[in-house]
């Protein structure tokens, strides 16, 4: 049914009446920039059918993501077991390698930094959506960093953890006992509950901070914000 409206890429749009007559196929707008616009193709299509007259442009080629049909299963199948297949590790960071990482100087990535412990409850809840942000994003100018804030003896547990999550990210474990002194290197307007979330653009500044659970949308909004909506072929983010 999908196959036969013949759409190509994501988004394509697709107006119908009140009768069911398709009257407009094609784009949302003609900006990459929805700020910058100029031409509301499916906006305009919209308010001629609600006020009875023609659509002004009934069809505009589209331009975007080729959209995935379900036949791709066994690609996507095949995505999951290479992604379980990369080595996950922990290493172990002082304090003075966590203020780098929140410094961000000198790369052209931008970076999240979780901060999370096995035996914090959020932090497990929503490690998923973490490893899940990491595979989304990591082909283009962006990194996920987590930091374990677990007592050093409990490395080993840390990494168990790490290993079931599939977490092929960043990962280091800090070598003090003193969260206080983690809490300080990491970002100094934390103010200790875990987990804690930033999202640091080169140079330092934070985009999105989150004491507690992360929201999932907001953080990804930051992320693309930042990103912007399309790959680029060159590094430096917008």
């Amino acid at each position: 049914m999908s196959r036969k409206y013949g759409p190509v890429a994501t988004p394509h749009v697709f107006v119908f009446d009140a009768e069911r007559k398709l009257r407009f196929v094609g784009r949302v707008d003609d900006g990459e920039n929805p700020a910058k616009a100029t031409t509301h193709d499916a906006r305009n299509a919209i308010e001629a059918v609600l006020a009875g007259k023609p659509v002004p442009v009934e069809t505009t080629k589209v331009f975007g993501c080729s959209v995935k049909w379900s036949d791709k299963r066994a690609w996507v199948k095949e995505g999951y077991e290479k992604w379980a297949q990369e080595p996950v590790t922990l290493e172990t960071i002082d304090e003075a390698g966590v203020k780098a990482l929140a410094k961000n100087e000198g790369g052209k990535k931008l970076r999240m930094i979780n901060v999370w412990a096995t035996w914090c409850g959020p932090c497990v809840i929503e490690f998923p959506d973490l490893v899940s942000i990491h595979r989304i994003y990591r082909g283009r100018d962006f990194e996920v960093v987590t930091v374990n804030a677990d007592d050093p003896g409990k490395r080993e547990k840390a990494l168990e953890f790490l290993k079931t999550q599939q977490a092929s990210t960043r990962n280091y474990a800090f070598d003090k006992g003193d969260p206080y002194a983690l809490i300080e290197a990491v970002d100094p307007k934390w103010q200790g509950a875990l987990p804690h979330t930033i999202v640091v653009a080169p140079g330092g500044e934070v985009i999105y901070r989150s004491e507690a659970a992360f929201d999932t949308l907001k953080l990804r909004k930051a992320i693309v914000g930042w990103l912007g909506r399309y790959y680029h072929s060159v590094s430096g983010g917008k």
